[in-house]
């Protein structure tokens, strides 16, 4: 069983800054991949930004140059730093780990539950 839990949510005024933080934890495993997705009212859920365990990052054209994922690869562990925070990143941010078994074949994609993010202008 994997448990993946996101912490750091709350409420900013528009220019200022968050930190979310994920952690995974729970069977023995290997982490793929690590990131973040978010879904604002009425909208499908996006990709915001990932990092491999190679450190090749992917970021949505919309938050290239406020936010930076980064990772503890140690602790299982990945981070979003929001900068600049605009009332449109307003969203539930989702965090997302791509993790592989040494007894079950393929990649799984585990979800955490979610932390509210919310810009006021």
């Amino acid at each position: 069983q994997v448990q993946v839990v996101e912490s750091g949510g709350g409420l900013v005024q528009a220019g200022g800054s968050l930190r979310l933080s994920c952690a995974a934890s729970g069977s023995p495993f290997s982490i793929n991949a690590m990131g973040w997705y978010r879904q604002a009212p009425g909208k499908q859920r996006e990709l915001v930004a990932t990092r491999t365990n190679g450190g090749n990052t992917v970021y949505a054209d919309s938050v290239k140059g406020r936010f930076t994922v980064s990772r503890d690869n140690a602790n299982y562990t990945v981070y979003l730093q929001m900068n600049t925070l605009k009332p449109e990143d307003t969203a539930v941010y989702y965090c997302n780990v791509h993790i592989s078994f040494a007894t079950i074949s393929g990649v799984h994609s585990y979800w955490g539950q979610g932390t509210q993010v919310t810009v006021s202008s």
